[in-house]
């Protein structure tokens, strides 16, 4: 666990417990999602180098801080990644962002990507690669796999909810990527649902559960 970073803050756990809540309809679901988006931006770019570049400001000049946010890529996995990508925007207004769209095939059950989409120059950029949801890691697994093809500068992967099963998967074959989530739960169950998780994220985004 030394590669996962929990974002215990009170008020992402307040509005995660109300995701989780059954009740909890589509509008109020995708809202505290973009909400909780926003709030792990922080936590996730804490690792951005801070330099120093002269300022005026309209009592005298200075040595201001500033980060390379601009260089930053957030990669959101198909679909579910979609609904941390408008939060983390809301922050990181500089980044660009890419989309990965993978499924399994039916026979083979080899990962394969339908949709492959991301900013040039990569290797010049740091990616934040989202999806909702860490379960069996398969997926989380394969679309690390296709970024690092890119060379990026650096990689980390953030989830809002992981299942210990599927962070002892993803750090199996990425043990260098950082994990950065909201939660950790107790475990998956015979679905591969996460217990007690939320259910499936990208059918209460949508609305299509």
């Amino acid at each position: 666990m030394s590669k996962v970073t929990i974002v215990d803050h009170p008020v992402v756990q307040h509005k995660l417990t109300k995701m989780r809540r059954t009740e909890t309809a589509t509008p109020q679901f995708r809202a505290r999602l973009r909400e909780i988006g926003a709030l792990m931006a922080y936590e996730s770019t804490r690792f951005l180098p801070v330099g120093r570049t002269p300022i005026t400001t309209p009592v005298g000049p200075m040595d201001a801080p500033t980060a390379p946010v601009d260089e930053l890529v957030i990669v959101a996995i198909l679909r579910a990644g979609l609904g941390l990508v408008d939060g983390m925007l809301s922050v990181l207004t500089e980044a660009r962002v890419g989309h990965i769209g993978l499924q399994r095939n039916p026979e083979t059950l080899e990962a394969e990507r339908y949709y492959f989409k991301l900013p040039p120059d990569l290797e010049n950029h740091d990616v934040l690669l989202v999806d909702p949801m860490l379960a069996t890691a398969h997926t989380a697994v394969d679309a690390v796999t296709m970024v690092k093809e890119l060379g990026p500068r650096s990689l980390r992967f953030v989830a809002l909810v992981a299942a210990p099963e599927g962070i002892a998967t993803f750090h199996a074959t990425h043990p260098d990527v950082p994990v950065i989530t909201a939660a950790v739960d107790e475990c998956l169950n015979d679905r591969a649902y996460i217990v007690p998780g939320l259910g499936d994220a990208g059918d209460r985004i949508f609305g299509t559960r």
